[in-house]
């Protein structure tokens, strides 16, 4: 039901032309909650996450956001894709805040709003330098810092961590985790990567091209209940091996 769920995706279906790409998409996110998308390329997870945006329009369906109707509407939530997209020659702070400039906001407010979150966001005496000089880890966290401050009640999540080494990545994961908890942030999630949804997730939901499904693109739920945040040392677990297996059997 609407009313009880913090975010909610109703009835959506998507076309292109003749192709159709998103079929009977229904789900919900409680306030706080982790869900991953995980499936095929083509399989219209971008496609859900660009209306969810407001950036695509469907041709069926509707979105609510903490009961608001926000279907075809831009800057109710936030949306960071798998490139950091920090402008070179900006300082990490002028990078953070460019979205509430944009957005009409008075720029020394936009920067006394953003400075105090440097710290939890790991970019701690990071604010004047340029995105050059920072690690791959470091530039995605100010892409973060950046999404937060945009919207602080969805994240959407367009395979952010693809791109780094694998020992950056865990620290990702390991960091990202503890901040959501201590911030207590409400992420979609999308990612080819079934170790990253196993040891993030609350939720996964598995998706498929609309060829290969009877009735949604959605065929399965699978729950992750184990606590977060989560350390490296439950993916050398029995039972992470047994998700990261029904995962894999789902796809």
């Amino acid at each position: 039901m609407m009313e009880e769920s913090f975010f909610l995706v109703k009835n959506v279906n998507k076309t292109f032309g003749k192709r159709r790409v998103l079929k009977n998409i229904n789900f919900s996110i409680q306030k706080g909650e982790f869900v991953s998308l995980v499936g095929v390329s083509g399989s219209g997870k971008s496609t859900l996450l660009n209306i969810i945006a407001g950036l695509e329009k469907p041709d069926e369906g509707n979105v609510f956001l903490d009961g608001k109707d926000i279907l075809n509407k831009t800057g109710n939530v936030s949306y960071m894709f798998q490139k950091d997209l920090l402008f070179p020659y900006y300082t990490i702070l002028e990078n953070v805040i460019l979205p509430l400039v944009i957005q009409g906001k008075d720029k020394d407010k936009s920067r006394q709003k953003a400075i105090p979150l440097f710290k939890d966001f790991g970019l701690e005496g990071c604010q004047n330098q340029y995105p050059s000089q920072l690690s791959g880890g470091m530039k995605q966290r100010a892409a973060l810092l950046r999404t937060y401050l945009f919207s602080k009640e969805l994240m959407l999540l367009d395979e952010p961590f693809s791109a780094l080494d694998m020992i950056t990545k865990n620290q990702m994961h390991e960091w990202y985790l503890s901040t959501i908890e201590k911030l207590g942030l409400t992420t979609l999630l999308i990612t080819h990567d079934i170790e990253e949804a196993v040891l993030l997730s609350d939720r996964i939901l598995i998706m498929k091209n609309v060829c290969d499904t009877e009735n949604s693109n959605i065929v399965k739920e699978i729950k992750v209940d184990y606590p977060r945040p989560r350390t490296i040392d439950f993916c050398f677990t029995k039972e992470f091996l047994e998700l990261k297996k029904q995962v894999y059997e789902s796809l």
